[in-house]
């Protein structure tokens, strides 16, 4: 979320249905951003990751029980689907295929703006927990992070440092308050240890750890998070 504002990607082939709520989901303070097939809709979340996906089921193509599926095998992003029928079946596979919850069409704007609302609260997804930086997201609550959506491994060291560096973007940081803050406080030990961390977090969550955008060497002084 930024600012407070959540961004929605909604995936919906019908055009009256797709404008009427990119309109009012618009109108309720969100940032929405809609498309007409799945196949657009897993092309735009890679692009650009969303707060939330509002997934019609009935899509043509690759319906959205498979876009469903598709989009929570790689990444944690909620889903609310839309079914036009509310039958049992279709509720349970979508939920079953990954969905977080549903709502029955004719849609009404405020009780989806209600429904988008309350699985970002449930799932811990509110500005205080879930951190965006570019690409990269922090969640400090649940000690995960993810780059272009994709959770990103780290060893325990490694977390630490970044949850460090991240809490104070723009600050510099010396070798030697990383290791009293990172390793142990009052630790005085061989700074090499920071860099060799540095290097490693570098290559797990930079696009190219050559040219680093989130941990930046300022030579002479230290590390400092970015993009600044």
């Amino acid at each position: 979320m930024v600012g407070g504002v959540s961004r929605v990607l909604l995936i919906e082939d019908d055009p009256a249905v797709r404008e009427g709520l990119e309109l009012a989901l618009t109108r309720h303070g969100h940032r929405v951003r809609a498309v007409e097939s799945g196949e657009q809709g897993l092309d735009r979340l890679r692009a650009d990751l969303p707060d939330v996906v509002v997934l019609d089921l009935m899509l043509p193509g690759m319906d959205g029980f498979e876009v469903c599926r598709r989009i929570r095998a790689t990444g944690d992003v909620p889903i609310i689907m839309l079914t036009a029928r509310g039958d049992d079946m279709d509720v349970v596979a979508g939920l079953e295929a990954g969905a977080d919850d549903y709502v029955i069409k004719p849609v009404q704007p405020r009780v989806l703006d209600a429904r988008i609302r309350a699985v970002l609260r449930r799932i811990g997804r509110d500005q205080a927990e879930l951190e965006r930086h570019g690409e990269l997201t922090i969640d400090r609550a649940g000690l995960v992070v993810a780059n272009h959506g994709v959770p990103v491994s780290l060893a325990p060291t490694e977390l630490r440092l970044l949850l460090e560096l991240s809490a104070t973007p723009g600050r510099v940081h010396s070798r030697q308050q990383l290791l009293e803050s990172v390793w142990d406080h009052g630790y005085f030990g061989d700074s090499r240890l920071v860099d060799a961390c540095v290097q490693r977090l570098r290559a797990k969550i930079e696009d190219d750890s050559t040219a680093p955008v989130y941990v930046q060497t300022v030579r002479g002084f230290g590390y400092r998070f970015g993009p600044v």
